[in-house]
């Protein structure tokens, strides 16, 4: 169906009832609002028509309906005749052009132009245009006269709402004649039924005879009540009672804006707590080392907290964890509390285990805290993870896997698993299976470096007998010696001697300072190993080859892989990441096991805590 149809239909239509006025009314808002009829006149005057027959509430959805639409000029210029919540919709959201603009803004009311001045999107042709209405719509019109009731036959003086932005007219010393009458032009505003409190409450003949009497007795004179007129609520100044109230606004302004108000004063605390810090508590805790009981300072902070390190917001330092999980007494723990409490700040906590006599079974603990001394601290020691050491451990994980595939494959075609194999291929087979050993060596020492660099080496202490050790390690390296010419001399004076630490980390230690000094030697030279018990301590002693005599100490940890390959000769077997980062990785490790290693100018000491067995005699300290 076109256009023109629907629009014919619709000026067809039955609108006798309200039913179809209303429908008919919706029907060509919305043909005409979205350009499916052209806005002519005979579609305006229908809508005109029934207007009145179309309640507002239908009229002001219409309105709002439009503003998801482009109205022509003639619906805009036809609803902004509506009432103001009618209009205001359509005003806020119709888009016209300048021209078409400039042509409805005379048939706007004040309000509706009011509406258009609120937009921020209008062109300035269209602003210029409102301003130019500026003194029309913001105009008060002449009230009507207010009849008296009581008073004499005197003129009655209309009163005139004076702008607020009128000024003050200053009282003269003579009286004035009295103002004619001010009529206003109807080219400024229409007369209007607005009508100022001031002359409302003047008339009222209680507040004129008020009046009367203040001015009596401000004069000195009394006398018999004279009629009050209009005239009389005038003041002396000859100013009209709205202006006089304006003037008193713009002084109290003034006076306040030269000596502003004081703020008022705070009110005083009516009770003053001095902070209280406590010095110690005693606590319990249940089975499972949350804190169910104090005594000395403030519960709320305190209650609830647990012993395990490893919950959520646990504040306690791992001492007072591993006790926990091995239910044993700790002492001196740290313990951290937030807030502002008397309990807030750093503790020292000490306790014991608590167990059921009847059962046995474990039900908490009991135990007390004190603030730290002047040469202690409870803050907990964070360390600080290194990128560069978790990389590397990253690294060597993924350098691990495909070497031991290379690795096992090459062992597989060395050992001829999958068949026979040429002679050729199978001594290929042999170097490639010895060069990948050299590197997973070289990996293990990365990763080994990583974990000590980022405190996550899992030692585990052990008794490790020494001399059963020092001949196993001297038998692996016997192929590397008999290439380098090197001879090996182990001298053990104590045969049942043993170091006290993780038992892969001591041989890891020993084997790669040994095997380091090993590669580091020359033909038909000697390499002892000399080890001894001091108190406390098993003190192995390495001889300097004469290759590494020369360098210091500090030069010796700083020996790379690169300075080695060119004074390397044909027979090979030094460190694949240099005798630098072997020595310094044995140092390290040395360290984590408790121990020390020190480089001489003509040997190297390693000291590692000794195991006492219980076989073993004590010393009389008598």
């Amino acid at each position: 169906m076109r256009f023109d149809d629907s629009l014919d239909t619709v000026l067809s239509a039955d609108m006798s009832t309200a039913f179809g006025a209303q429908s008919a009314w919706r029907q060509l808002v919305d043909l005409i609002g979205r350009g499916r009829a052209a806005a002519d006149a005979p579609a305006i005057a229908r809508l005109a028509q029934i207007r009145r027959d179309v309640p507002p509430p239908i009229r002001a959805a219409s309105a709002r309906a439009l503003a998801f639409a482009t109205p022509p000029a003639a619906l805009v210029a036809f609803f902004a005749q509506d009432d103001l919540a009618i209009a205001a919709p359509v005003l806020r959201s119709a888009t016209l052009s300048i021209a078409e603009w400039v042509a409805i803004l005379p048939g706007l009311s004040p309000a509706g132009r009011s509406v258009l001045r609120h937009r921020r999107d209008l062109a300035d042709g269209v602003t210029r245009a409102l301003e130019s209405f500026g003194s029309v719509d913001f105009v008060l019109g002449a009230p009507e006269p207010v009849a008296s009731e009581v008073f004499v036959d005197e003129p009655v003086v209309d009163e005139v709402a004076v702008p607020v932005t009128a000024a003050v007219v200053e009282t003269p010393a003579t009286p004035i004649a009295e103002p004619e009458p001010f009529v206003i032009p109807e080219t400024i505003a229409p007369v209007s039924p607005f009508l100022s409190i001031a002359s409302v409450a003047a008339s009222m003949p209680v507040v004129a005879e008020a009046r009367r009497r203040a001015e009596q007795a401000a004069d000195g004179t009394t006398g018999a009540a004279t009629p009050a007129t209009p005239q009389s609520a005038k003041s002396q100044s000859g100013t009209f009672p709205i202006a006089e109230l304006v003037a008193r606004i713009d002084a109290y302004q003034r006076q306040r804006a030269e000596a502003p108000t004081p703020p008022p004063a705070i009110q005083p605390e009516l009770f003053v707590i001095e902070p209280r810090h406590a010095e110690s508590f005693r606590f319990e805790t249940d089975a499972g080392g949350v804190v169910r009981w104090v005594e000395g300072a403030a519960r709320a902070p305190l209650i609830g907290l647990t012993l395990d390190h490893g919950a959520l917001g646990s504040p306690v330092d791992g001492g007072a964890a591993g006790a926990f999980r091995r239910r044993a007494e700790f002492t001196n723990a740290r313990l951290v509390v937030d807030g502002t409490s008397d309990a807030a700040g750093q503790w020292r906590i000490t306790g014991i285990p608590v167990f059921d006599r009847a059962t046995g079974r474990f039900t908490g603990y009991r135990g007390s805290a004190r603030r730290p001394r002047a040469d202690e601290t409870a803050a907990p020691a964070r360390e600080m993870r290194s990128p560069a050491a978790d990389a590397l451990r990253q690294l060597a994980h993924e350098l691990r896997t495909p070497t031991n595939a290379i690795a096992g494959f090459a062992e597989m075609i060395e050992s001829q698993m999958l068949g026979p194999v040429p002679a050729p291929y199978r001594e290929q087979a042999g170097v490639i299976r010895t060069q990948t050993s050299s590197l997973l060596t070289a990996i293990d020492d990365i990763d080994m470096a990583a974990r000590i660099e980022t405190h996550a080496l899992d030692l585990r202490a052990g008794d490790v007998p020494l001399e059963p050790l020092l001949v196993r390690i001297a038998e692996d390296l016997a192929p590397l010696a008999t290439l380098r010419g090197v001879v090996l001399d182990l001298a053990v004076a104590d045969p049942a001697v043993a170091i006290r630490g993780d038992d892969r980390a001591v041989e890891r230690l020993i084997a790669r300072l040994l095997a380091t000094l090993v590669a580091a030697g020359g033909a038909r030279e000697r390499i002892g190993v000399a080890v001894r018990r001091e108190e406390g301590a098993v003190v192995i002693g390495f001889d300097r080859p004469r290759a590494l005599a020369a360098y210091a100490e500090e030069t010796l940890l700083t020996i790379d892989a690169e300075s080695e390959a060119e004074r390397a000769d044909e027979t090979g077997g030094g460190p694949l990441l240099g005798t630098g980062f072997a020595l310094r990785l044995a140092r390290n490790l040395a360290v984590e096991l408790r121990g020390s290693l020190t480089i001489g100018e003509q040997s190297l000491t390693l000291r590692l805590p000794v195991a006492f067995s219980a076989d073993m005699e004590q010393a009389s300290s008598n």
